[in-house]
Parts: structure tokens; C-alpha cells; sequence
């Protein structure tokens, strides 16, 4: 069964690849959801997958790209009647 989680990434974490970064992560990872720039500087993460490769993927958000500085990921269990697609998309800012 496939949990689902929401990360809510704080640091230096917009405009340095950090979408991409992730959606690359993600894509990887065989993920469905997506990633979004939030208007307070953080990023937000949905994906749902079983709960071992969630852990892959918040292990990879910690460490960020190369000129990211993440300070914080912050993770919720979320509902798995989420709309999630698909695949992974990077969706417009929130």
C-alpha cells in the first residue's frame, strides 16, 4: 500500500534548482505528485509511494542540490485519497 506525505522544505531552497532537483529525485524514484515554490521562500512536496521509498526521497530532499542550503524539512502524513496524477509535475507556485 502506498502512503502519502507532504515536505515542506525551509533553508536557501528557491531559485537554486530545487524544483528540478526534486522532480529529478522523484522521477527516479518512480513517484506520483508534485513540487511547488510557496510564496514564504519554502518548498512543498506531495508524492505518494510505499512508505520505504518516501524515506529515500526525504533523506534526498534533506540534502538538496548543490547550492541549496536546506535548514528544515518538515513532513505530515497526508490522506491517500489525494488527486495526484499520474506521474511527478512541478506545479505553479503557491
Amino acid at each position: 500500500m502506498h502512503a502519502v506525505r507532504r515536505y515542506r522544505v525551509l533553508g536557501r531552497v528557491q531559485g537554486v534548482g530545487y524544483r528540478a532537483f526534486a522532480w529529478r529525485t522523484a522521477a527516479a524514484l518512480g513517484l506520483r505528485g508534485w513540487v511547488r515554490n510557496c510564496f514564504d521562500g519554502s518548498v512543498e512536496v506531495l508524492a505518494s509511494a510505499p512508505a520505504a521509498v518516501l524515506d529515500e526521497l526525504e533523506q534526498r530532499l534533506r540534502e538538496g542540490p548543490y547550492l541549496s542550503r536546506v535548514d528544515r524539512v518538515e513532513v505530515s502524513e497526508e490522506s491517500p485519497n489525494q488527486e495526484l496524477g499520474a506521474g511527478f509535475a512541478v506545479r505553479r507556485d503557491a
